[in-house]
């Protein structure tokens, strides 16, 4: 009786694709809902994200990524260069330049401005310094607090003025770092932030807290809602477009 010829499996998808300019990291994720391939560049160029229905062939992932090897060039071409939190890097608080210092020690991470002649310094130069105590293995880790701390202030300061407005507190306020959304709300009023959003300027901060905000009383983006959006932060779409230009920015910056 002949033998029946066995299919060799499929070898398993990269961890990375390659493209211009060297390896990207690359993410396959399965959706029960999705009805076709879709991809992503992840916030801050760093990766690929590929959402497939789920028990996609990893064959034609291969195809879907090869058609699509140029348009992940482009984009990834495109993505703001990423900062690694370190001595000497320069990173975005409040929307001002900061140069990261490590004095080491005991100091107590805090802020300084840079003193210099009027006129002497580029806009693109730093006008405020991070001092920042410890050992130097411990560095970024106390970067990361001060900054997750400094942006909880913001928008527990930011929500509260607004939900003073609308007449209804929040549950609870959660500070993470998501990738998808810069906010959330719930049902319950539960709020979520990324801290990412304290790098941003002040104003761009306060309309993402209105925009959660206002979800207490509208659970949709309708026209209800946006209204209220902006009855509590006038300068709602300069916020919006400020986060659709810079956002990816944001995410840019990391720890090495």
């Amino acid at each position: 009786m002949p033998q029946l010829l066995r299919r060799k499996p499929e070898p398993p998808l990269p961890d990375t694709i390659n493209v211009a300019g060297g390896p990207l990291p690359l993410t396959v994720r399965q959706n029960p809902r999705a009805k076709r391939m879709i991809m992503r560049i992840a916030p801050g160029g760093g990766g690929l994200v590929v959402t497939v229905p789920r028990g996609m062939a990893a064959r034609k992932i291969r195809e879907f990524l090869d058609r699509h090897r140029g348009w992940v060039e482009e984009r990834v071409s495109r993505a703001p260069d990423r900062v690694v939190i370190a001595p000497g890097a320069i990173v975005p608080l409040r929307g001002e330049a900061t140069l990261l210092v490590h004095r080491g020690g005991r100091l107590v991470t805090r802020l300084e401005a840079l003193v210099s002649e009027a006129g002497q310094r580029a806009p693109t130069d730093p006008h405020q310094q991070l001092l920042v105590g410890g050992t130097p293995e411990h560095f970024s880790r106390r970067v990361l607090d001060y900054l997750r701390r400094e942006a909880r202030r913001d928008l527990e300061a930011a929500v509260k003025t607004h939900a003073a407005v609308v007449g209804l507190e929040p549950r609870g306020i959660t500070i993470k770092d998501t990738t998808s959304r810069w906010g959330s709300c719930t049902h319950d009023r539960r709020l979520a932030f990324s801290w990412r959003i304290v790098m941003a300027p002040p104003s761009v901060l306060d309309y993402l807290a209105a925009h959660e905000v206002a979800h207490f009383r509208e659970m949709n983006h309708g026209s209800k809602f946006w209204a209220l959006c902006r009855e509590l932060c006038p300068e709602m779409e300069a916020g919006k477009a400020w986060l659709k230009r810079h956002g990816s920015g944001l995410h840019a910056v990391g720890v090495g």
